[in-house]
């Protein structure tokens, strides 16, 4: 016959048995609610998310309307502008980002251009599926055009060695807040944007773009026409938020870039804004560029430019596309500091714009503010940020 003997045959042994018991049990909860609460605040989605998920169903998704296309009511009478730039709105989406592009449609039309009729621009490199074409052009009254970009502007160039390019990627993607660090199509993207929307033949009858990408946000009315402003003030690039670039996307940039200018310093314009770019002549850059998912600017400046097309086909050459990740942004940035004369870029730091939670307000003192209506709140603007 088994005889049983307790761990703790004391009274006392036991009673210390039991509080160790609760201690345990009690600290495993307090472990357990705090991970689901650093759960809930770290990742996308939870773990009590997910748990309360798995008993609700999700809602259903309701179809894509492309009715009621404006989101904002003007107030007062409607106005009247007797003169347009010969300019358009350009967009470079996928079928899949119809939502987003309506969004920033509405955006677009609502705070600016429902009165101005300025047409718009689609760019894909896949074929418009019938539905993105009648949602984007139900979402304005102005005329809108469809264009698929040519493949050899799109896709990895051959001249790219795939193998050194994969293991690029895969070490990028050890990388803690790289974003895109693993993707081609966001590669391609950048190399797009910096060497070949300017050449699209839908943009050759116009002088000027307004770039806009789905998801974004105008806070303020948008009382002027900034095309005419860069028409009238002589200016060939406009920006709102300057941010600088990751070192681990672009460790070569500088030094590749300074090995052009350094043979071809003709480009070079006499009164540029090197000092946004460079503190010390060119020997370092401060990374700072002009964030591109929001750009005006003139298309004769990149068609017509010598030193500009020189350039990207210098940087393109070197493969950093691929073999790091350079963008679009600094790649402009540095473009339009040194190729440009500085006093013709511009800052609309009268715009309330926002793109994945970065986003530029008006100081609240000045006028711009209370007339357009904003309802951007100015201690969350990328300008008050950098001060602090």
């Amino acid at each position: 016959m088994a005889i049983y003997t307790p761990l703790f045959p004391t009274s006392t042994a036991r009673w210390k048995q039991f509080v160790l018991t609760r201690r345990f049990t009690f600290a495993s909860v307090i472990l357990f609610i705090s991970l689901i609460l650093l759960s809930e605040v770290f990742l996308e989605r939870g773990l009590g998310t997910r748990v309360i998920s798995s008993f609700v169903s999700e809602p259903k998704k309701e179809p894509l309307s492309c009715s009621n296309p404006f989101e904002f009511d003007h107030h007062g009478p409607r106005p009247t502008y007797p003169r347009k730039a010969n300019a358009t709105f350009l967009t470079l989406a996928r079928n899949s980002d119809v939502e987003g592009v309506i969004h920033s449609m509405k955006q677009v039309e609502g705070r600016f251009n429902k009165d101005r009729h300025y047409p718009w621009v689609f760019l894909n490199d896949k074929p418009f599926s019938e539905e993105f074409i009648a949602c984007t052009s139900a979402a304005t009254a102005s005329r809108t055009y469809y264009g698929q970009i040519p493949r050899e502007q799109w896709v990895q160039p051959d001249f790219i060695d795939e193998e050194k390019a994969t293991k690029a990627r895969k070490a990028m993607s050890k990388i803690r807040g790289v974003y895109y660090a693993d993707s081609v199509p966001y590669r391609n993207m950048c190399r797009f944007y910096s060497g070949f929307f300017y050449k699209q033949p839908l943009l050759q009858n116009f002088k000027y773009y307004w770039r806009v990408e789905p998801d974004i946000n105008y806070r303020c009315e948008i009382e002027y026409d900034p095309f005419l402003y860069l028409q009238d003030n002589n200016k060939s690039y406009g920006f709102t938020i300057s941010v600088p670039e990751q070192y681990e996307t672009t460790p070569t940039l500088w030094d590749t870039s300074m090995e052009f200018f350094n043979k071809n310093p003709r480009y070079l314009d006499p009164n540029n804004a090197m000092r946004f770019a460079s503190k010390d002549g060119g020997k370092t850059w401060t990374r700072c560029t002009y964030w591109t998912n929001f750009e005006i600017g003139d298309l004769d400046f990149f068609r017509e430019s010598e030193g500009y097309n020189k350039y990207f086909e210098h940087l393109d050459a070197a493969g950093g596309f691929y073999y790091e990740r350079w963008g679009d942004a600094p790649m402009h940035g540095i473009a339009v500091s040194l190729l440009l004369d500085r006093d013709r870029i511009h800052h609309f730091d009268d715009f309330a714009y926002e793109h994945t939670a970065w986003e530029q307000c008006p100081d609240p003192s000045t006028p711009a503010y209370e007339r357009g209506r904003c309802t951007c709140d100015y201690k969350n603007s990328m300008a008050v940020k950098w001060k602090r």
